[in-house]
């Protein structure tokens, strides 16, 4: 086996990117080991984390090429949402609490309980292409204070995100059948589609939340040609 090498895995529900990583590590700790390696943890590294609940395409790195992660993590992505209409969730994902929006109001006439036609999701979709501005989730791996926002809300303490810039080069409408909205957004480094979410109910006046998500697409890198995470 190659030990210095870009590995790309289709990473499954229910596993951290991290424990993608930790898999793939003691498959080629134990390789290197067999070539003369006499290390104690053979270096293995991803270039963008996925939340647990999403799936696909990780770019995984291995022995030398980890010292490369940089050329990797700044590429722009694709990936496939399925979106809730109609509810919010306290992390913006299925893993959170939910609650259903049937009283929220914010356009004059417009309820969660009136679904908005396909003109109008199409209309709310192009407004958010081109260069926007985001708060992550508190639910995330950004460092605010040294610290893991994650691991500050799990706390109970409060975490001011603050603001990014962020592109979107393109969304397209896969399908709508309400409450359930599916789409396919080309975006730069550092987008949250979980917010995009959010945001994107906010402005139909109904709330939304993530409830699918998988990655095709890091810059060229495309999920057709990964292996599954079993390979390991």
């Amino acid at each position: 086996m190659k030990l210095d090498q870009v590995l790309l895995i289709d990473k499954p529900a229910g596993i951290t990117s991290f424990g993608v990583v930790a898999r793939v590590r003691r498959v080629m700790t134990e390789a290197a080991r067999a070539q003369g390696w006499s290390g104690k943890r053979f270096r293995v590294g991803h270039t963008g984390t996925l939340d647990p609940f999403a799936t696909g395409l990780m770019i995984i790195l291995t022995g030398k090429e980890t010292k490369n992660a940089g050329d990797y993590s700044k590429l722009d992505k694709v990936y496939e949402a399925e979106i809730r209409l109609g509810a919010v969730s306290t992390t913006g994902d299925p893993e959170g609490e939910i609650t259903e929006m049937s009283g929220f109001r914010v356009k004059p006439g417009m309820t969660a309980a009136t679904a908005p036609p396909l003109e109008t999701v199409q209309q709310t979709l192009s407004s958010f292409v081109g260069e926007i501005r985001q708060t992550p989730p508190i639910y995330s791996a950004i460092k605010v204070d040294g610290q893991r926002a994650y691991k500050l809300a799990r706390q109970g303490k409060v975490v001011k995100m603050p603001q990014r810039k962020v592109t979107i080069y393109g969304i397209e409408l896969i399908s709508y059948s309400y409450p359930t909205l599916k789409i396919r957004a080309h975006v730069s480094s550092g987008t949250y589609i979980r917010t995009l979410a959010e945001d994107i109910g906010q402005k139909l006046g109904l709330g939304a939340y993530t409830t699918a998500l998988r990655r095709t697409k890091v810059g060229d890198f495309d999920l057709k040609n990964a292996q599954t995470l079993s390979s390991f």
